[in-house]
C-alpha cells in the first residue's frame, strides 16, 4: 500500500547516515555542554528532555521531534498582549477558523500549539519561542507544520536568534492554502547557543488563528568524537571523524573548524565576496550585495554562506531576465595529472526558469573554442545555499565560467567559491578572449524549448514555425506545433536524448540523478541499452534524498497513465518513489521499496485528472557504499492518455462494479483526500460477491487532512431525456460525514442526492432520477462528494447503474437536495424551503434532518390568504417499487402554533384511499407519524393539508422513510429494520458522535456484542456506541426519542450490553429525559459488565411533551468498548412491575463460609483504600476530581439514581 504523502519526507530522511546522531555510551558529559545539542549523549536521552525531545536515543537519520501530544516540549509563549500562544486541541474548539484536527494524529483529539482568534483595536504579536538549543550542524533543517487561514492572519515568520544577531528563516504574508502547511528551512552552522521563534502578527481587521504542529529538527546535531577513523577519513583535532571532501569547504563540519585550517586549507584560493570580488575580477550582470538592507522580496537571500549572517555579502545576478550574468575565473595553467577543483555554493531560489551553469573556456589554441558545458542547475532550490564541486582536467591553460540566469521573480547567488592548490594561475596575464556572444546555450545539452527563443516571440515564449505558444500552452498535452515540438521535453523519453524529457535534477544533497550510458553503469543497471537516469554521487551538503522533476504540465485528463522501467537494489534499507508536486502540496504516487533482488521491472501509475500546473518528481535514496553494487535507475518514462480530450470505450461506461477497474470513473486531487479503488478486506467488503472490488473513502489510510474528496465520471452524452442512476453506498462510524452526488452541466453544478452521519454498518441502495432537456447532446458529469465531518469512520461506493427513463421514488427522502420527486399539482401550493431562506414566513425555525435553519423541508401555507377554511392542498410522490414484504413508511411532520388544521395521510394504489388522519397540533417540535404498506403493485402515497381557516398557519413535512417490517409503537424499537424513530444525530457541542446501528453477522471495524437479544444470534441487530472515540473533545453521543405526550407514569423496558476489558476502563450509560422544563436523569449505570444482555425498566413521568434519552458517556480512561442497546419497549401509561425471577435470572447459590469471607476481604480492602485516599487528599489539600453536574431549567431536580427495577443474571448477582 502506498505511503501518504505527509510520510514522505519522514521516508527520506528516516534512511539519512549522520554521524551527528551517535551517542557516547560511556559516559555523559556535564549539562552545559550536553543539554539540547541534539546529540544523546546520555543512553536514556536525558540530557535533551528540556529542550523538545521526549523518546530514547533515536535512530540514525531520525529527527528531533516535538509533536506535543505529552506537552509543550519547552517552547513557551513570550507574546506581551492577549494575543498569545497555547497549547490546545480541535477538540476544545469546535467551531473557529481554527484547524479541525491535529497534524501529528490526523484527529479532533491530538494536540498543537495554537494562537486564539482575539479581536483587538491594535496589531499584536504572538511569539513562541524554543528552549535554548546549542551548537547546529552546518546541514541542519528546521521543518514543521503550519496552519493558518488567508485573510485571517497579516504575518508569519520564523526567526533564529543567535549572539546578538536575529536572522528571519522565513517570512510570509499569505495567500496561505487551507489545511495544514508544510514548511522546511535550513538554518546553517551556528555555533554556541541560539533559539527559534515562531510569530504570528495580526491586526485590527484579522482575527489571527494560528496553529503549529510536528516540529523536528533534522541533522543539526555536530558528530560525536570517535577513538579511531574509518580509512580516509580525516580526525579532527577534537576527535571527530569528517569525510574527505568535507575538508576545506568553507563550512565547520568537525565542530571546532580544524577541518577548515589554514595549516591544512592554506594552499587553497577561497572567495566570500566580503571585501571584493577576489581573483574573480571579470564580472557582467554579476552584483555583490547582502541581506540586510536588501531587496524586500521573497526569493532574497537572508543570509549568506560564509558568516551566515544578514551582514554577510555574497553575488547575485543582476542581468535581465533571458540575459545571462557571466563571472570569470582568472586563466589557469592545464592541469596535468592533478586535477583543479573548484567547490562553489549557489542559491536557486523564486522561479523555475532560474539557471546556473558552469563551463570551462579552454584558451591557447589556434581557433577559438566554444564553452564546454560541465554543470547546470535549473529550476527551484529553496531557500538554502547548496554545495556544489567540478573537477577539471584540461591538456590546455583554461578558464572557469558562471553564468547565471534569473527567471521572473527568482534570484541565482553565488558565495564561496573555493579554488584547490592544483588550480594554478598562467604566470603572465595573457589577452583574454571574448566571451561568446549570448544568449549562451550549452553546447552538449541545450536547454529546455522553453529557453529556445526567437527574437519574433516575446520572452518566455517558445518559437515553432510561425507560431509563438505561451507558456502556459507548452507540455499541456496538446500540440500546438506542427512536429509536436511544444510536448517533445514534458517527460516522456527513453533517456537517449541529451534533453532528457526535460527532466531536471534538483538535488541539494549527496545523491543526484544522472543521466547515464549502460557502458558507465556497473550492475543491474548494465542490463539496459542505451542511456537511462541513475542514482549517483553528488556532493551536495543538505537532505540526501536524490530528486529530479518534470517541467510544468497540466491540464491533464482522467486516464492519464505513467509508465516506467526502473530497478532498485538497496539493501536493507533504500527506496524510490514518484511524487506529484502540486501547488507546493506533495502527493506519494508511487513507490518502490529496498529490494535486493535487483534487475529491471516495469510500472504504471494512475496520475488522473490534474489541474495545470503540476510536477512529477522521482525521490530515490540508495547506499552506493553498501554491499553488492547497489542503485536504482529510471528508463522509458511515457505519459499516456494525458490529453484532457482523450476518450476511450472505458470512458463511457458509467455503470460499474469496479470488479475489473473503475470505468469511466475517477478520483479528484484538489485535496489529499482520495477515493481509493480497493479489495475487499476485513471489515471492508464489496457489495457485488463480498470478497471483489469497491472504491473506498477512509481518511486515515492513508492519513490525510483534506476536508473533501470527488470521484467523477467522464463527460457523457444523454442516453435519454430521463435516466435513472441506482448505487450502493456504505456511510459507516461515530464521527463520519455526508456522502453526495451532483450532476454537472455547462457549468453548474445541480445536487441530487445525499446522505449525513452513520446509516449502519451494511450497504444501501439509492436512485436519483437524470434530467436532461429532450433531444439535447449538452454531455454531463456526475460527482459523488465525500464531505468530512469528523475523523472517525469510512464511506464506499459499488454497483452503480444507469438505465434509460425514470426511478421509483427513493425508500429515504430529506428534501436537502430536491423535491424527491413529490409534485403539488397545479396549484403549486407545497414548495420546498429552508427556513434561512424561505419564501413561508411561518414555516419551522428548524428542518428535522440537520436541526438548523439550513436544512430543507417542504411546507405549506394554510392561513386563508393562500387556502380557504375547509380546502386541501395535495402533495403526492412519484411510483413507489412494489413493497417484497409488508413495510412502514415514516415520516415528520410540523405544525404552526396556532390551528395549522388537519394532515392527511392516503395510499394511491391504482385508487385512493385514506389511511391515517393527524390533527397537526401547533408546537416548537416535528412529531413522526407512520403508515403500514401493503401493496401487490406500484404505489404512491399522497399527503393533504386540510386548512382550518387560522391566519399565519402552516404544515411542514420532512424525512420520509420507507423501511421492512410493520410500523413499531412510539419509543419503541427491536432495531431489526433500523433505528425506527429513534435519532442519532450528532450534536456538535456534545462532540459530533452518532450512536450506531448493525449486527454481529457483518465484520466491523468497531468491537460491537456478537448477538443481538432479539433473536438471539449473529442475524439480529441492535443499536450501539464505540465509547473508544471519546475524550475530552466529545464527551458524550444521544439517542433520541421521537417526541412523547407527557403521561403521570409509563414504563421504559430495555436490554442493554456492555464490554469493556477492565473496571479502569469504563463507560457510563444514562437514560434522560428532555422537556421544556429541562433535563432529567433517571437512570444510569457504569463500569466493568461481563459480555451479556442485562435488562433494565425505568418509571418516566412528566406533565409536559418530552423524549427519552439514552446518553452513551466515558466514566474512565478511553478504551475500546461498545455499549448496546436492543429491544427498547415503552409502555405509555402503565407502571413497571418487578419482573418474576426465571429460571436463567435466580441467583447461583452461595455457601456461607464463602460469602462470609467475601464480604471480611471486601470490608478490609474498602478500609484500606479509604484511609490511603484520606492521607491522600490530606497531602494534596485538595480533591483532585469535581463532579460534574448538568445545567437544567427550573422546575426539575438533577437526580441520578438506579432504577430499583433492574434483573442481573445470576452470573452478574454472584460476581463479587
Amino acid at each position: 500500500m502506498p505511503l501518504p504523502s505527509h510520510l514522505l519526507p519522514a521516508l527520506v530522511l528516516l534512511l539519512a547516515r549522520s554521524p551527528g546522531w551517535a551517542w557516547v555510551p560511556s559516559h555523559c558529559r556535564s549539562p552545559g555542554q550536553a543539554a539540547c545539542n541534539f546529540v544523546c549523549d546520555c543512553r536514556d536521552c536525558s540530557d535533551e528532555a528540556q529542550c523538545g525531545y521526549r523518546g530514547a536515543s533515536p535512530a540514525l537519520g531520525t529527527p528531533f521531534a516535538c509533536d506535543f501530544e505529552q506537552d509543550s516540549c519547552g517552547w513557551r509563549d513570550i507574546s506581551t498582549s492577549g494575543y498569545s500562544w497555547l497549547r490546545d486541541r480541535a477538540g476544545a474548539a469546535l467551531e473557529g477558523p481554527g484547524p479541525h484536527s491535529d497534524h501529528t494524529l490526523g484527529t479532533d483529539l491530538g494536540w498543537y500549539m495554537a494562537v486564539g482568534t482575539h479581536r483587538g483595536k491594535e496589531a499584536s504579536t504572538a511569539a513562541l519561542r524554543s528552549p535554548t538549543l546549542r551548537e547546529a550542524a552546518p546541514s541542519c533543517k528546521l521543518r514543521l507544520w503550519y496552519h493558518a487561514a488567508s485573510g485571517d492572519v497579516a504575518e508569519l515568520r520564523l526567526e533564529v536568534t543567535h549572539g546578538s544577531e536575529t536572522l528571519i528563516l522565513w517570512q510570509s504574508t499569505g495567500p496561505w492554502d487551507p489545511g495544514w502547511q508544510e514548511l522546511a528551512v535550513t538554518t546553517g552552522r551556528i555555533r554556541g547557543d541560539f533559539r527559534v521563534t515562531f510569530s504570528a502578527t495580526r491586526n485590527a481587521t484579522h482575527r489571527g488563528a494560528v496553529a503549529l504542529d510536528d516540529l523536528a529538527f533534522w541533522d543539526c546535531g555536530l558528530p560525536t568524537p570517535q577513538a579511531s577513523c574509518p580509512l580516509g577519513h580525516h580526525h579532527c583535532q577534537n576527535k571527530v571523524c569528517v569525510e574527505p571532501q568535507q575538508l576545506c569547504d568553507g563550512e565547520d563540519n568537525c565542530g571546532d573548524l580544524s577541518d577548515e585550517d589554514p595549516l591544512t586549507c592554506g594552499r587553497h584560493t577561497a572567495t566570500d565576496f566580503e571585501t571584493g570580488l577576489g581573483p574573480w575580477n571579470r564580472s557582467e550582470g554579476w552584483s555583490r550585495n547582502h541581506s540586510a538592507g536588501g531587496p524586500e522580496r521573497p526569493s532574497w537571500p537572508r543570509r549568506d554562506h560564509s558568516r551566515n549572517s544578514a551582514q554577510g555579502s555574497f553575488l547575485v545576478s543582476v542581468a535581465e531576465p533571458g540575459t545571462p550574468a557571466i563571472l570569470s575565473s582568472p586563466e589557469f595553467q592545464a592541469s596535468g595529472a592533478s586535477n583543479c577543483s573548484l567547490i562553489f555554493y549557489h542559491y536557486l531560489h523564486g522561479s523555475e526558469a532560474g539557471c546556473l551553469q558552469l563551463f570551462l573556456q579552454t584558451l591557447g589554441s589556434s581557433a577559438p573554442q566554444a564553452p564546454v558545458l560541465l554543470r547546470r542547475r535549473r529550476g527551484e532550490l529553496g531557500t538554502a545555499w547548496v554545495r556544489d564541486r567540478v573537477d577539471i582536467q584540461s591538456a590546455h591553460p583554461f578558464q572557469i565560467l558562471l553564468a547565471g540566469q534569473t527567471g521572473p521573480g527568482g534570484v541565482v547567488g553565488l558565495d564561496d567559491l573555493i579554488l584547490s592548490d592544483h588550480c594554478r594561475p598562467v604566470p603572465e596575464v595573457s589577452t583574454l578572449q571574448p566571451l561568446p556572444p549570448g544568449p549562451w546555450a550549452p553546447v552538449p545539452q541545450p536547454l529546455p524549448p522553453s529557453s529556445r527563443l526567437q527574437d519574433s516571440c516575446k520572452q518566455g515564449h517558445f518559437a515553432c514555425g510561425d507560431l509563438c505558444v505561451p507558456p502556459e500552452q507548452l507540455c499541456d498535452f496538446e500540440e500546438q506545433c506542427a512536429g509536436g515540438e511544444d510536448e517533445q521535453a514534458c517527460g516522456t523519453t527513453d533517456f537517449e536524448s541529451l534533453e532528457a524529457g526535460g527532466w531536471e535534477d534538483a538535488s541539494v544533497g549527496r545523491l543526484q540523478w544522472r543521466r547515464l550510458s549502460a557502458q558507465e553503469s556497473q550492475g543491474s543497471s548494465a542490463a539496459a541499452a542505451g542511456h537511462f537516469l541513475s542514482l549517483q554521487r553528488a556532493w551536495g551538503q543538505l537532505s540526501t534524498e536524490a530528486r529530479v522533476l518534470t517541467p510544468l504540465l497540466g491540464p491533464s485528463g482522467p486516464s492519464c497513465e505513467l509508465h516506467l522501467a526502473y530497478y532498485l537494489q538497496s539493501q536493507p534499507r533504500g527506496f524510490l518513489a514518484l511524487v506529484v508536486v502540486d501547488n507546493g502540496s506533495r502527493e506519494l504516487a508511487w513507490q518502490a521499496l529496498s529490494s535486493s533482488a535487483g534487475g529491471w521491472k516495469v510500472d504504471k501509475v494512475l496520475l488522473g485528472a490534474r489541474r495545470r500546473p503540476f510536477q512529477l518528481e522521482f525521490v530515490g535514496l540508495v547506499d552506493l557504499d553498501g554491499p553488492d553494487q547497489q542503485g536504482a535507475g529510471v528508463d522509458n518514462v511515457t505519459l499516456r492518455d494525458c490529453s484532457p480530450t482523450v476518450t476511450t470505450k472505458r470512458d463511457r461506461e458509467v455503470s460499474c462494479n469496479f470488479e475489473r477497474d473503475t470505468c469511466s470513473w475517477y478520483p479528484g486531487h484538489l485535496s489529499d483526500t482520495h477515493w481509493r479503488w480497493v479489495e475487499s478486506r476485513g471489515p471492508d467488503h464489496d457489495h457485488t460477491t463480498g470478497q471483489g472490488h469497491f472504491v473506498l473513502l477512509d481518511p486515515t489510510d492513508p492519513l490525510a487532512w483534506g476536508h473533501s474528496a470527488h470521484l467523477l465520471s467522464r463527460p457523457q452524452v444523454p442516453a435519454a431525456p430521463t435516466e435513472c442512476l441506482s448505487f450502493w453506498y456504505y456511510l459507516h462510524g461515530p464521527q463520519i460525514g455526508t456522502l453526495r452526488l451532483a450532476m454537472r452541466r455547462e457549468g453548474e453544478e445541480t445536487h441530487l442526492w445525499s446522505r449525513s452521519g452513520t446509516q449502519g454498518n451494511r450497504w444501501h441502495e439509492a436512485w436519483a432520477t437524470l434530467s436532461h432537456q429532450p433531444g439535447s447532446r449538452a454531455q454531463y458529469q456526475l460527482l459523488f462528494e465525500g464531505l468530512r465531518d469528523g475523523y472517525h469512520g469510512t464511506m464506499a461506493l459499488d454497483d452503480v447503474a444507469v438505465r434509460p427513463g425514470p426511478c421509483w421514488a427513493p425508500h429515504h427522502c430529506s428534501f436537502e437536495d430536491s423535491d424527491c420527486g413529490f409534485s403539488s399539482g397545479g396549484r403549486g401550493l407545497w414548495r420546498r424551503q429552508a427556513n434561512a431562506s424561505g419564501h413561508t414566513a411561518w414555516g419551522p425555525p428548524t428542518d428535522h434532518t440537520t436541526e438548523t435553519a439550513q436544512g430543507h423541508y417542504m411546507v405549506v401555507d394554510t392561513s386563508p390568504d393562500a387556502l380557504p377554511r375547509g380546502q386541501t392542498a395535495s402533495l403526492t410522490s412519484k411510483e413507489y417499487r412494489p413493497p417484497a414484504q409488508p413495510a412502514c413508511l415514516t415520516f415528520w411532520y410540523h405544525g404552526s402554533l396556532h390551528n395549522p388544521g388537519t394532515l392527511r395521510v392516503h395510499l394511491e394504489k391504482g385508487r385512493k384511499h385514506q389511511v391515517l388522519s393527524l390533527s397537526a397540533h401547533g408546537g416548537l417540535a416535528w412529531r413522526l407519524g407512520s403508515v403500514d404498506v401493503q401493496a401487490e403493485q406500484a404505489w404512491r402515497v399522497v399527503f393533504e393539508a386540510v386548512a382550518a381557516g387560522v391566519a399565519h398557519s402552516y404544515v411542514a413535512l420532512d424525512d420520509l422513510l420507507l423501511q421492512d417490517g410493520p410500523c413499531p409503537r412510539p419509543g419503541s424499537c427491536d432495531f431489526e429494520s433500523g433505528l425506527c424513530g429513534w435519532s442519532h444525530l450528532a450534536w456538535p457541542s456534545l462532540g459530533g458522535y452518532s450512536w450506531d446501528w448493525g449486527g454481529g453477522a457483518t465484520p466491523s471495524r468497531y468491537p460491537q456484542p456478537p448477538v443481538d437479544h432479539t433473536l438471539g444470534t449473529k442475524a439480529g441487530h441492535f443499536a450501539f456506541f464505540e465509547t473508544g472515540v471519546l475524550g475530552p473533545g466529545g464527551r458524550a453521543a444521544w439517542l433520541r426519542s421521537e417526541p412523547l405526550p407527557a403521561t403521570p407514569a409509563s414504563c421504559l423496558r430495555f436490554w442493554y450490553h456492555m464490554g469493556f476489558p477492565e473496571h479502569f476502563y469504563k463507560g457510563e450509560l444514562r437514560v434522560l429525559l428532555r422537556s421544556t422544563q429541562g433535563q432529567l436523569a433517571v437512570w444510569g449505570t457504569g463500569g466493568h459488565r461481563r459480555h451479556q444482555w442485562l435488562e433494565a425498566q425505568v418509571e418516566v413521568a412528566s406533565t409536559k411533551e418530552f423524549q427519552v434519552v439514552f446518553e452513551a458517556t466515558l466514566g474512565g480512561q478511553p478504551a475500546l468498548g461498545p455499549i448496546a442497546l436492543d429491544d427498547v419497549e415503552y409502555l405509555a401509561g402503565q407502571r413497571c412491575q418487578q419482573p418474576a425471577p426465571s429460571p436463567g435470572d435466580t441467583a447461583a447459590p452461595v455457601s456461607v463460609p464463602t460469602a462470609v469471607g467475601s464480604a471480611l476481604l471486601l470490608l478490609m480492602l474498602l478500609v484500606l483504600l479509604g484511609l490511603g485516599g484520606r492521607r491522600w487528599l490530606q497531602k494534596r489539600g485538595s480533591c483532585p476530581f469535581q463532579s460534574n453536574t448538568e445545567a437544567t431549567a427550573p422546575g426539575f431536580d438533577n437526580i441520578l439514581f438506579n432504577a430499583d427495577g433492574v434483573t442481573l443474571p445470576a452470573s452478574v448477582t454472584s460476581d463479587p
